[in-house]
């Protein structure tokens, strides 16, 4: 017997461009005409070599996926023999091993065991694989008595034994999913072991078997309805993959893409595989649920640790078994902004959405689309998330539930986005969260680079900045006519105007947008240690602040490519060149001076011995204030001029130059009850200075 057959397959899963519009085909059906071709050939088997032997005291059980009717074309035929005893196996070997390698000789990958009813309805530490399988077992051949003892005792055994296998499920899905960078973002997946994939598909079965099955019923195998486009899909490809490699093979590698979209008729592999990763999000969404909701109610410690949770909650969320409600859900109808006041308490507490939380946000969408999609001042709000120690899980819970789109319509371009290549691991709105969540972790001292980049990044001034810059640093990937910065600066620059963030830190986003790929390319193509570089670098980015920002932006960027991007060495490599240019920013404050008015004009000898630094990181608006506070200081000993901007106020004060001018300065401040968050001070050959406090 063929272990496949090419024309039945073909037949049931079809062709034409149907992937992406779930038209495909019923794979099904598919599966289930395999799984009867091998139960035609195993009874054959059995009537020829064990049903004179030992039929009338043993019964022959599929398990696994071939106990389920999920047998694809090249999976393992997964049996169980049922025995009275040992004995009864024992003196019967010959005959089963006749058994096994006709089948075998049929081309069929057999897997097998021989148990006793007793042994199958006990617990092994070692092998709970095997108490698992047997949720899926299935009659063949043979001894219905003895198989009917089973039945007996298996709902029994499952029911006494619900919480350690839900426990052991729950340990080897968070291991397995932990070998995958916990994401199924990855850009060749494993569709049957990754998150997202077809373990976790059988996973939330069988969490929901066990957990409904009584001491007398073994709960049937339910499949949630709403995952439905999933399992047709991921059965699609897996059966796809076995047809390709003519093996169990599992991994949708590029060159598999390539030839399953073409076998399809989809169209681009993208397209294929933007198909995958959506589908894929929900069950990894599904499978989430289920774990957690699992492991918090066999666990006593998360309850107290939940019970002390449930105080954080507020006049707009309560905080129940670990999950965010909304106090009044209604409300969300009529105020939108109240997501905004969601996503800073998630980022505050690290708390995740509920089910419901996650449904009525869905069920809104539209309406939250239609209320973000005009200007309106939410940059305030935004910026004060992006500031809190979690503020990436917030994002990420903003992403899945598509609030995060709703906002920025403009993030649909890369969702579930592949850009091929051999180096990055993940799509690009992965990468993207991925960034983020780097450098969220960094700020709280929890990344693999603390020792060094942690204390640069306690240095920034607007760290919620620099999470922006990331959320749209590759938005332009979604524009193939376009090169990729240039598409992300003209996107970013749109949603900036929509949530009214002030021009100056718009600036700071554009100049990370459109550096983010500068430190990162001197490392791959120049000699660090020539003076040119760190010299070009240093003209790049003007000043030690900007320096700080795009040596974080390009440690989040690199260590979110793949897990082992930003190695050690890596590390050490990024922190050199932001010490050489660091090096060469502070020595040229001293050395590289406007020499005199020509540099400007005539008229700008104000500026005669500034740093040539203050050229590059004022504007001519600025220049031209400061030249008129010059003018001021001339009649009236000083210029004063104080301004609003964001959260703060800027003092910008030119005087003469004295002893202990700016300790004044600060004293007098400090006696008001303000700090200084920042300050610089240049000053001119002509015993002017310019002193600027925020």
């Amino acid at each position: 017997m063929a272990r496949f057959s090419s024309t039945t397959w073909r037949k049931r899963f079809g062709s034409g461009t149907m992937i992406a519009e779930k038209q495909l085909f019923d794979p099904e059906r598919a599966l289930e005409e395999r799984t009867a071709e091998v139960d035609t050939r195993v009874s054959s088997a059995w009537e020829q070599h064990l049903a004179l032997t030992i039929g009338d005291s043993a019964a022959l059980l599929a398990v696994g996926g071939y106990g389920r009717r999920q047998l694809f074309p090249y999976s393992d035929v997964d049996l169980l023999l049922l025995v009275a005893g040992e004995k009864s196996a024992s003196a019967n070997k010959e005959s089963i091993s006749r058994f096994l390698q006709v089948l075998w000789d049929a081309g069929l990958r057999v897997s097998h065991s021989v148990r006793t009813p007793g042994e199958c309805s006990e617990l092994h530490d070692q092998n709970i694989e095997l108490n698992v399988s047997l949720l899926d077992q299935r009659f063949l051949a043979g001894d219905r008595t003895i198989y009917g003892v089973l039945l007996e005792k298996l709902p029994r055994f499952i029911h006494s034994q619900r919480d350690g296998l839900v426990r052991h499920l729950a340990l080897k899905a968070r291991e397995r999913q932990a070998q995958y960078g916990g994401t199924f973002y990855h850009l060749e997946p494993n569709i049957k072991e990754a998150p997202g994939g077809l373990r976790d598909l059988q996973l939330v079965a069988w969490i929901s078997q066990i957990v409904n099955t009584t001491a007398s019923t073994l709960a049937p195998a339910e499949r949630a309805p709403e995952l439905a486009d999933a399992r047709r899909l991921l059965f699609a490809l897996r059966g796809y993959l076995h047809h390709h490699a003519k093996r169990d093979s599992n991994v949708l590698t590029f060159d598999a893409q390539e030839w399953v979209a073409e076998q399809t008729g989809v169209g681009e592999p993208g397209d294929l595989m933007r198909d995958y990763f959506r589908n894929a999000r929900a069950v990894d969404r599904s499978t989430m649920r289920a774990l957690e909701m699992q492991e918090a109610r066999t666990s006593s410690l998360f309850a107290q640790f939940r019970d002390w949770r449930s105080r954080l909650s507020n006049a707009d969320f309560t905080v129940v078994r670990e999950r965010v409600y909304f106090r009044s859900p209604q409300q969300l109808e009529a105020e939108p902004d109240l997501l905004l006041r969601l996503l800073e308490f998630v980022a505050r507490h690290g708390i995740r959405l509920s089910l419901e939380a996650e449904q009525r946000i869905e069920n809104r969408l539209p309406v939250i689309r239609e209320h973000f999609s005009g200007s309106r001042p939410i940059w305030p709000a935004l910026r004060k998330m992006l500031l809190l120690p979690h503020a990436s899980t917030a994002l990420r819970s903003a992403y899945e539930t598509g609030v995060l789109r709703a906002i920025f319509p403009e993030m649909e371009d890369i969702d579930c986005l592949v850009i091929r290549d051999f180096y990055h691991r993940y799509t690009v709105d992965e990468h993207t969260l991925v960034a983020i969540q780097t450098f969220t972790q960094l700020r709280q001292s929890k990344g693999t680079g603390a020792t060094t980049f942690a204390g640069l990044a306690s240095e920034l001034e607007q760290p919620a900045l620099l999470v922006y810059a990331l959320l749209f640093h590759d938005v332009g990937k979604g524009s193939p006519d376009e090169g990729h910065v240039d598409a992300s600066l003209r996107i970013a620059d749109g949603a900036m105007e929509r949530i009214q963030m002030p021009d100056a830190d718009r600036e700071t986003v554009r100049f990370l947008i459109r550096s983010h790929l500068e430190m990162s390319a001197t490392m791959n193509s120049r000699d660090m240690f020539d003076p040119a570089t760190a010299q070009y670098l240093a003209h790049k980015t003007g000043t030690v602040e900007a320096l700080k920002y795009l040596t974080l932006l390009t440690y989040a960027d690199i260590s979110a490519v793949n897990p082992t991007a930003m190695s050690a060495w890596r590390a050490e490599q990024l922190w050199q060149l932001y010490l050489l240019v660091y090096n060469e920013l502070t020595r040229e404050l001293e050395t590289e001076r406007i020499a005199s008015a020509d540099a400007i004009e005539a008229s700008d000898v104000f500026l005669e011995g500034f740093p040539t630094r203050y050229l590059r990181t004022h504007s001519r608006a600025d220049i031209e204030r400061h030249k008129l506070l010059e003018q001021d200081s001339r009649a009236r000993k000083v210029g004063v001029e104080i301004e609003k901007t964001g959260a703060a106020y800027r003092l910008t004060l030119v005087t003469g130059d004295r002893p202990f001018l700016f300790a004044s300065v600060a004293g007098t401040l400090s006696s008001f009850g303000l700090n200084i968050l920042k300050a610089e001070a240049f000053a001119n050959r002509h015993g002017t200075v310019l002193d600027t406090s925020d």
